[in-house]
């Protein structure tokens, strides 16, 4: 085979190395969007149990049609890799069919070299026939060479004609899988169209809802302006009272030492935490299964038109009275009950602040030190039958966004 034959066929090997990487990532992708898929729909099943036509059971249709989409590009990435792959084998096979064809005309060309050589007479003949020892050597020398580079020629034809039949099983298989994707995708799309309708009907449902639904916004807003301040006052006492400590300990060792601001004052071992904590982005625990039925930030009603909502944390949805757990270390600051809300649980971890909100039956108490995935309680279900719940992560009196510290 020709030098540039074998480049192109080191290159196709390792653009199917490649490939097949990408295929075993996206297979693990689809199974996890799969798993997500299950959860979804039980949470979707409960809570349209509980009361149905809400924006609980809009907010799960919509995460429900959100992996679904993910599901459906994860097919199609599949078909666009086995595409890729398919197009390289097909050349790869053109390639061995030419080589086969240039071995099989050269090794014709080798026997009828030889057979012009030796003529149609018996090779013993050929040999007899030799009037010197030297000539009669140089004959046998001749037919041992012939028959090895016979011998070497046939098994290079052999060797290819093999990678050929395996090139072409193989994209035969490719094709194969290939139809079975192409079916599995009309399916995935035929459920996402079923997905989408249903949305549409539910949206045309709690628009005829308007009233309440403004309703149910202005109380809401009024219990998470209530809960803020009370997050403030703690998070406030707990900056003078880490100054004051600080404030005595310096006048003990030196009472020249200048003082710092209050609210930007912390132990060093409040620093120390704080630094652990921040080294834990992206890299933290959920509290609860689920997904994020509102994301943090400024966005729009999912129905209410021209209205936004302020989110200065994330609402996870998620199952019936499910376990909330810590999702770092710290000291337990403040228990608080807020009518609409529920409890909520108020974390320190140095200049850091993680507040649980809308439980029920809390397992932890004021002053308590908890570590990573404690039980802190269940989540609650409100008067619309949703479990959710609110996580807010505070750096003193500055609001993060806490989807970007939890594991992806």
């Amino acid at each position: 085979m020709s030098a540039g034959r074998w480049c192109f066929v080191f290159m196709f090997l390792c653009s199917a190395a490649a490939a097949q990487k990408s295929k075993s990532q996206l297979q693990k992708e689809k199974e996890k969007n799969l798993n997500k898929i299950k959860e979804t729909e039980r949470i979707l099943a409960e809570t349209t149990r509980q009361k149905a036509n809400t924006l609980g059971e809009l907010q799960a249709l919509n995460r429900r049609i959100e992996v679904q989409q993910q599901l459906i590009n994860s097919t199609k990435e599949e078909i666009s890799i086995l595409d890729s792959a398919i197009y390289e084998n097909n050349e790869i096979v053109s390639s061995l069919e030419n080589d086969l064809q240039k071995l099989k005309e050269e090794y014709a060309k080798m026997l009828y070299a030889a057979q012009k050589t030796i003529g149609k007479g018996d090779r013993l003949a050929l040999l007899f026939s030799s009037r010197t020892f030297d000539q009669l050597a140089m004959r046998i020398k001749y037919m041992q060479q012939y028959s090895q580079a016979r011998k070497a020629q046939e098994r290079v034809i052999e060797r290819v004609q093999q990678k050929l039949r395996r090139q072409v099983a193989s994209s035969r298989e490719k094709k194969r899988a290939k139809s079975l994707l192409l079916a599995e995708n009309v399916e995935e799309q035929e459920k996402m169209s079923a997905l989408q309708e249903q949305q549409k009907e539910l949206v045309n449902v709690l628009k005829k809802q308007e009233n309440t639904l403004r309703k149910e916004l202005h109380e809401t807003r009024q219990a998470v302006a209530e809960l803020d301040v009370v997050i403030a006052k703690v998070i406030k006492e707990e900056i003078e009272k880490s100054s004051h400590e600080l404030d005595a300990k310096d006048k003990q060792e030196n009472k020249s030492k200048p003082k710092e601001t209050a609210a930007f004052r912390a132990s060093p071992e409040d620093v120390a935490l704080s630094n652990v904590f921040a080294e834990n982005k992206s890299r933290l625990p959920w509290p609860v299964n689920g997904f994020i039925s509102q994301r943090f930030g400024r966005q729009p009603h999912p129905v209410l038109r021209g209205i936004m909502v302020e989110n200065d944390g994330v609402n996870i949805q998620t199952n019936q009275d499910e376990n909330v757990k810590a999702i770092f270390e710290g000291m337990v600051r403040a228990v608080t009950l807020n009518p609409m809300l529920g409890q909520s649980v108020l974390v320190k971890q140095g200049e850091y602040y993680v507040i649980y909100t809308c439980l029920k039956d809390v397992a932890v108490r004021q002053g308590e030190k908890i570590s990573r995935g404690q039980l802190l309680g269940k989540v609650r279900t409100n008067s619309q039958g949703v479990a959710e719940l609110r996580l807010m992560i505070w750096k003193n009196f500055d609001k993060l966004n806490p989807e970007l510290w939890l594991l992806n």
